[in-house]
């Protein structure tokens, strides 16, 4: 049986390209140093002593930053191509993570953070243009699984050591170490990769590509829709959530950083062979985001049934499980809908539905719990998931509809 399963797991990952294996390998470096994240509310509340409202505003800019560079960071890789996006981007946000550690006031703060997450997300749209340039039409999903697995092996290993530097150094290592890994990681890039530009179309169907605009496509706007809601709520995980840890369950750093851990590891293991299984057996894409988008409610309805430490790694497994089915299958349709030659304006469409969500994702959390509790935070986060869910229904039968057409 476990042979069986170990090859099941291997064959998952056949049949991709060594770019995409070197786009993977450069991804999980960026990520596993990506451990001021988890840690960035924490920080701030402790080191800083910022209340939770300027907290709040912080995570709202730190979106709002977001938000611009990932319009400009498809822009910029319409016209300049993805590649020039991606080194310029993590290189200079490698240099400006490293000088927040310096920055104490909350203004300064709010206007670092917006300048290096501009920086910073700029290389969002881009990868995913890089995505389609180095791997095949039917190897599209699995090849964005394979770089989301690298991204949730380095959440896996970053905030495990991000615990850790912390209890033995300090939060400003952090910091060294964040930006340090972007830098190595799009050196690397530079060295093992070579710039690909996507093919062309002919003249006659870029003609009739041009006739399909990213502002009339109603399906694909209903999924960005569907999308921020999706990120609304999972970055709550990133947000509240440690702050929950800490003040409801007493949990150290350490111990935080471990239960994010769990999150990676569980779509280190799981993600890429069910991906597989799904493709293979045609699910629809749609159907997924639905079943993922139940997940994400179940999660946060579990945490207000009962206040036990077991309950915390149950809420992680529903919204792990959740990821693994969501996202995916929203980034893949995202770039079945994106037309040669705009790849880059609907791709980042689609990353500032994230940022949008950043924006309003820590305030509204911080807000809530501020006047109410993590109770209410919950029980909205559910409810808006199964908001999500009825408008995930609505995009199938939009969907069916153009079909038949």
């Amino acid at each position: 049986m476990f042979k069986n399963t170990f090859l099941a797991y291997k064959n998952s990952f056949r049949g991709l390209s060594i770019e995409v294996w070197w786009l993977a390998l450069i991804t999980f470096i960026n990520r596993a140093g990506t451990m001021v994240l988890p840690f960035l509310t924490l920080y701030l509340t402790k080191e800083l002593q910022f209340t939770l409202a300027q907290v709040g505003w912080i995570m709202s800019i730190f979106g709002l930053g977001s938000l611009i560079g990932s319009w400009l960071g498809g822009k910029l890789t319409d016209k300049i191509g993805f590649y020039s996006v991606m080194f310029w981007s993590l290189f200079i946000s490698g240099l400006m993570l490293i000088s927040l550690q310096f920055v104490k006031s909350f203004i300064g703060f709010s206007i670092s953070i917006f300048i290096t997450m501009l920086i910073a997300d700029m290389f969002r749209p881009a990868t995913y243009v890089a995505v389609k340039a180095y791997s095949k039409p039917e190897n599209q999903t699995r090849t964005l699984t394979l770089v989301r697995l690298a991204v949730n092996l380095g959440f896996t290993f970053g905030p495990f050591l991000g615990g850790i530097i912390i209890s033995l150094l300090s939060y400003k290592g952090l910091f060294w170490v964040d930006g340090l890994t972007c830098i190595i990681a799009i050196l690397l890039f530079r060295k093992v990769l070579k710039n690909k530009s996507i093919v062309k179309k002919s003249s006659e169907e870029i003609t009739d590509a041009n006739s399909k605009s990213v502002y009339t496509d109603k399906p694909f706007w209903l999924l960005l829709i569907i999308v921020f809601i999706m990120a609304l709520i999972f970055f709550q995980l990133f947000t509240t959530m440690p702050i929950y840890y800490r003040d409801v369950y007493g949990l150290s750093e350490l111990q935080i950083g471990l239960f994010m851990a769990l999150n990676g590891g569980l779509i280190f293991i799981f993600e890429m062979p069910l991906i597989h299984k799904l493709e293979e057996k045609s699910i629809n894409k749609v159907k997924m985001i639905t079943v993922g988008l139940v997940l994400f409610a179940l999660s946060f309805f579990v945490l207000i049934t009962m206040q036990w430490i077991g309950i915390l790694f149950v809420s992680m497994i529903l919204i792990s499980f959740g990821e693994m089915l969501g996202f995916p299958f929203t980034n893949t349709f995202a770039i079945s809908r994106a037309t040669k030659g705009k790849e880059g304006k609907f791709m980042a469409l689609f990353t500032m539905a994230f940022a949008l969500a950043h924006i309003f994702s820590a305030k509204l959390g911080m807000f809530i719990i501020d006047v109410a509790d993590f109770n209410a935070n919950w029980i909205l986060m559910s409810l808006l998931g199964i908001l999500a869910v009825f408008l995930s229904l609505l995009l199938h039968k939009l969907i069916l509809k153009e079909q038949v057409n």
